[in-house]
């Protein structure tokens, strides 16, 4: 028996009497267990996700403690209107499903936190503004073709995914509105209609080396990300010789950022710096089709700066408790990151996604910036919403310097 259906048989044998969070993943439900209730002063944190759940029921707000609910990779078609119902719910979960709907009644008000990405929702109600708490909303892989005027109400709103979309025009995904909004931090809208011809340019356009499959012999894995997994490798050039890289390669679905495609794209215009993770080569020939990249090994001497957000800190990264810079580090660091981001910047980039955790650093405090999943192209012919978007990241490194300035000891050098 698997941990969550071990759950899920305590949980009717009335074994958990107080729980807080309930975890009833991969249990095989069609509908949502009545026996719930029996923790409606208590539950707050409640995981419905891979199951085979097409509603919630309506006296859901009988759980009075709920605070955060996820139904991903569940066949949902509508969002269930009875969350408006939920007072108290921060964040929600509807990654995943098959939503074409979503009635002005299904959105709490409360929420700081709305995930309902890789869907089919064509329209989102105006309800959303009145959502003042709401920092991050996810909407990336959907059909959307414009945002409700109410977002620009959303004036709380820090991360924004827009990508993998149907927006045909620019003003109809990045309104001067959404623009404005004084804490849009990390924002992505790659891999729509409107833009899809520019990163197929980018793509052209770039000289880049192609690698056969065949010159590449894999490693060990070093790490996955939401787009991909990336290896250990040794090239083969038929040249001859050989060299140590990273390989990445692709899972070819939509992430909570975008899409592959777009990220290759990205990553192959973001070109060389000193202080970017550089792209070698694209792979040509992979036996299952599957998208990839060559890059450059990172010495084993780097590593990430910060951790990613928690569900509590929501937008922010976590640091190590013991994470603390020299005066000197710190200007460094921030340093090779905002040169890092002028560079993408002037390739016509935003990186989207500008945190500690997408930053490697080594002992000597020399930062390497990556993971290009939510860049976007910069428009081209209007300079006013590339100075917008600009600023958006600039923002991002505002961020990262109060966060090292929080964890520099001013007496040390």
């Amino acid at each position: 028996m698997t941990a969550h259906l071990k759950t899920l048989a305590d949980l009717r044998a009335g074994r958990l009497a107080g729980a807080t969070h309930l975890d009833l993943r991969h249990c095989e439900l069609d509908e949502f267990p009545r026996e719930i209730f029996a923790l409606a002063d208590t539950l707050a944190t409640l995981d419905l996700s891979s199951n085979r759940l097409r509603a919630l029921p309506d006296d859901l707000p009988r759980l009075r403690a709920l605070r955060t609910l996820f139904c991903s990779a569940n066949p949902f078609e509508t969002l269930p209107a009875v969350l408006g119902q939920c007072t108290r719910l921060d964040i929600v979960g509807f990654k995943a499903n098959a939503i074409r709907h979503v009635p002005p009644e299904s959105i709490p008000a409360s929420l700081r936190w709305l995930i309902l990405s890789d869907n089919r929702i064509e329209a989102l109600p105006e309800t959303l503004g009145d959502c003042r708490r709401l920092m991050k909303l996810a909407l990336a892989g959907n059909r959307l073709a414009r945002l409700p005027a109410g977002i620009a109400r959303c004036e709380r709103l820090e991360l924004l995914r827009l990508s993998a979309n149907r927006f045909e025009r620019l003003e109809h995904a990045l309104p001067d509105g959404l623009l404005a909004l004084p804490r849009l931090t990390w924002l992505a809208f790659a891999g729509n209609p409107f833009n899809a011809a520019q990163e197929a340019r980018a793509l052209a356009a770039t000289p880049i080396a192609h690698v056969p499959w065949h010159e590449l012999q894999l490693g060990e894995l070093l790490g996955e990300g939401a787009s991909g997994h990336i290896w250990s490798a040794r090239w083969h050039p038929a040249a001859g010789g050989d060299r140590p890289v990273a390989v990445k390669l692709f899972k070819g679905a939509v992430t909570s950022d975008g899409l592959p495609g777009s990220e290759m794209a990205a990553c192959i215009a973001a070109d060389v710096h000193a202080h970017v993770i550089g792209v070698a080569g694209r792979i040509d020939g992979h036996p299952q089709g599957a998208q990839g990249l060559v890059m450059g090994l990172i010495p084993p001497q780097y590593r990430s700066l910060a951790g990613p957000p928690s569900l509590a800190s929501c937008t922010r990264d976590v640091y190590a408790p013991d994470a603390r810079f020299t005066p000197a580090q710190a200007r460094a660091i921030a340093r090779g990151a905002g040169d890092a981001l002028a560079h993408l910047h002037a390739q016509g980039l935003m990186h989207g996604d500008f945190y500690a955790h997408n930053l490697l650093v080594d002992d000597q405090a020399h930062a390497l910036l990556g993971d290009f999943g939510a860049a976007s192209f910069l428009p081209e012919g209007d300079p006013g919403r590339v100075e917008a978007l600009t600023r958006i990241d600039r923002r991002a490194l505002d961020v990262l310097v109060d966060e090292l300035a929080r964890r520099t000891d001013a007496g040390a050098r």
